[in-house]
């Protein structure tokens, strides 16, 4: 055998046995891989929800006046926003929970227009004025009824408009975390019933994924929201999230 000959076969023989490792070596990655990729694991979703009720209420409104000068029509909007105070303080609102904006100004003109329909000039008649009204309260059984009733208002010459209440928790974050442990444990509770009823037994944790927090109106058919749901407008709500884990499996 000559010495060419000799080389061949050494190279041949390396190169079968480099051939061989490397497909041990993707096996057993293989194999691990599918004992811990998702694929091969177990997935369930867990979820938790809450009732509860706002502690916070935020209610605005706005008032209107009209003068021919602007002093006219700034010294109605003074005695409006004089007699809206008076009425929040009436009914056990105090200074701290009502905050009155800054007073918007527009010009009002008059058209006139010929016996064909065209305009033919126009003049200033006079000023409007509008004032913003904001009460936010952790009394929410002492605002609510007020904001759903102005009548006493209008009855006294404002031109007062009324908002629908807003309603907030100011425990939220507490209810958070709440939530997400309590849909975590149910998770792990669905995944460890189904693997007792195969006979399987679950490793480590692979993967966890939080679900949107979603806030809906008590008892109603609120639809949820891909980005999470956030319901101001009841004053008693639903507080709802899911988690999803995923297991290998031994």
């Amino acid at each position: 055998m000559g010495i060419k000959e000799y080389k061949g076969i050494i190279i041949a023989c390396i190169a079968g046995i480099c051939a061989i490792i490397c497909v041990s070596i993707m096996t057993v990655s293989l194999v691990s891989y599918k004992k811990t990729s998702g694929s091969g694991g177990i997935t369930a979703t867990g979820s938790a929800s809450c009732d509860f009720e706002s502690d916070l209420i935020v209610w605005r409104g706005s008032f209107t006046a009209y003068g021919e000068t602007t002093q006219e029509a700034y010294q109605i909007i003074k005695r409006d926003a004089e007699v809206i105070k008076k009425y929040l303080q009436d009914n056990g609102v105090t200074e701290e929970e009502m905050i009155f904006g800054s007073v918007d100004i527009s010009q009002r003109w008059e058209y006139e227009y010929n016996e064909e329909g065209y305009e033919i000039g126009y003049y200033l008649v006079g000023y409007d004025l509008e004032q913003q009204i904001c009460v936010t309260s952790n009394d929410v059984d002492k605002v609510d009824p007020i904001s759903r009733d102005s009548s006493q208002l209008i009855e006294a010459g404002v031109e007062f408009f009324s908002d629908s209440p807003e309603y907030y928790y100011t425990k939220l974050d507490e209810l958070k975390l709440q939530l997400i442990e309590e849909a975590t444990v149910n998770a792990k509770e669905r995944i460890d019933i189904i693997m007792e009823g195969t006979g399987g037994r679950t490793g480590k944790l692979l993967n966890a994924n939080l679900g949107v927090f979603q806030i809906t109106a008590q008892n109603t058919n609120s639809d949820y929201s891909y980005g999470g749901a956030f319901d101001t407008s009841s004053r008693q709500k639903t507080a709802s999230i899911t988690v999803k884990l995923n297991y290998s499996v031994e």
